[in-house]
């Protein structure tokens, strides 16, 4: 993992600094909305505290549930088998929920296309076994 250096102006700083407040927000309401994603957000968030404040950065990545998420990712562009079935999951729990929910077919139509659209986002990202991070057991 990179580490986290701050941008040279104080101005950018502060914009990093409340986009990544801005983007971890959105990524907390993702728990709760179908529609909205948490990861990317998270991920973002993330990102805007490298150039904004170590402190927050490391708090990021030190943090029990989007830590371990986070390192993986910076480290090698994927993510834990199990964490990608969760995802699956809950896509499939929330989209269908929602569309089950909707009265209108042209809002069932646009939730399972967006659905279908994330879907083939989060199948494209790698998957990381155990076995294949070096780790015993």
């Amino acid at each position: 993992m990179r580490e986290a250096r701050p941008h040279d102006s104080r101005l950018v700083r502060w914009i990093c600094l409340g986009a990544g407040f801005a983007a971890l927000a959105l990524g907390l309401v993702g728990i709760v909305l179908p529609v909205l994603p948490t990861t990317p957000f998270v991920l973002l968030a993330a990102a805007c505290f490298a150039k904004s404040s170590v402190r927050f950065h490391d708090w990021l990545h030190a943090h029990r549930i989007a830590g371990p998420l986070l390192r993986e990712w910076h480290e090698h562009r994927a993510m834990p088998r199990r964490a990608k079935r969760v995802a699956y999951a809950l896509m499939a729990v929330s989209f269908g929920s929602s569309i089950l929910l909707m009265q209108s077919p042209w809002h069932r139509l646009m939730l399972a296309t967006l659905g279908l659209v994330l879907l083939f986002f989060l199948w494209r990202i790698p998957v990381r076994d155990a076995e294949d991070s070096g780790v015993d057991g």
